[in-house]
């Protein structure tokens, strides 16, 4: 096989995002020895999402360990663990359950090397799934990372494909900070172009999924597939949508957001959480402070309602943007008077 037929073959090869993690995981293990995992059910079950299979096999059970249903005890030992040394990648199955670690990510991970002069680090990944979708109801379907993105001292990232998946977590590994990695349950099995050969995204980088001129759309997570999805469906009704996918919230790439928005002087932004206290509005507040000159519209947030998570599927969608909503608010901001 030529150079040029092995690229060709790379950019082809196409994989679910559950198999980019999974090989991230099984790279950044085989290249650094401290590189362990802790969470339920990810050994011998490979996982509730089947992101860790084949790991325990590769690695024994001293670098892929089965926790008890213990979210506080097994946080703090990742904790402790990236404090001493190691680069634990600590995983909690849905991000509802953060919230009984949240001492151990906020008050202890989150400020360690602060108030260690910059002396200590705690080098740890927590993996965790947010967002709705199937049926999981109130305390399973929570999209929860402004709650990460409000703290000094951790780092949030959100990817939307499996190439992007594969090169955030594997920068997440090598990181000395703790890194808050927010996976959507509704991703896993979605496909995308992976290289086989190993690379890493650097933090900081969002990316354009999709050049356009009139309007901007922010989204990251979940949403980017509804927003790629609603910017094919106006490109056939004259509207050219730029869709702008931040990857990390923190550290959020603020330039390319506002070139974007320079360019197309319409926004609007779309998250699957809550609007109050959200992240899109903390990004529309950047947008108006200094890009205020360019808009030819009032910027436009679309959000999850304000009410907890039903278990019927029909309320479930009612209360998430939805590819229809994006559509109509593209509109609104598009054609205001």
């Amino acid at each position: 096989m030529t150079a040029e037929q092995e690229t060709s073959s790379c950019e082809e090869r196409v994989i679910m995002y559950r198999e980019a993690l999974n090989e991230a995981l099984r790279e950044e293990m085989e290249r650094d020895s401290t590189v362990f995992l802790m969470g339920e059910g990810i050994a011998q079950r490979g996982g509730s999402y089947k992101v860790t299979v084949g790991l325990l096999d590769a690695f024994g059970p001293r670098r892929v360990i089965d926790t008890p249903i213990s979210e506080a005890s097994f946080t703090s030992c990742g904790v402790g663990a990236a404090a001493t040394g190691m680069r634990p990648v600590v995983e909690i199955l849905f991000i509802d359950f953060t919230s009984l670690a949240i001492d151990q990510i906020v008050n202890q991970a989150a400020k360690y090397r602060f108030m260690t002069g910059g002396r200590g680090r705690v080098p740890m990944v927590l993996r965790t799934q947010g967002g709705s979708g199937n049926g999981l109801a109130a305390q399973h379907s929570q999209s929860l990372e402004a709650w990460y993105y409000h703290v000094p001292g951790l780092k949030v990232v959100m990817p939307a494909t499996a190439y992007d998946a594969k090169g955030l977590l594997k920068s997440a590994i090598r990181d000395d900070d703790p890194v808050i990695f927010i996976e959507h349950k509704l991703l896993y099995m979605s496909k995308g172009h992976v290289p086989a050969e190993g690379y890493t995204i650097p933090f900081g980088q969002a990316d354009v999924k999709r050049t356009g001129k009139d309007v901007t759309l922010v989204a990251w997570s979940g949403m980017v597939p509804r927003a790629l999805a609603a910017a094919e469906s106006l490109a056939a009704e004259g509207i050219d949508v730029e869709v702008v996918d931040p990857r990390t919230l923190v550290p959020l790439d603020k330039e390319t957001i506002l070139a974007s928005v320079r360019k197309t002087e319409h926004v609007v932004i779309v998250q699957e959480a809550v609007r109050r206290g959200g992240v899109a509005s903390d990004i529309c507040s950047i947008i108006q402070e200094e890009a205020f000159d360019y808009l030819n519209a009032p910027i436009r947030v679309l959000a999850g309602k304000n009410t907890p998570i039903p278990f019927n599927l029909n309320l479930e969608r009612l209360c998430v943007p939805q590819e229809q909503d994006i559509i109509q608010a593209v509109k609104q901001v598009r054609y205001v008077q």
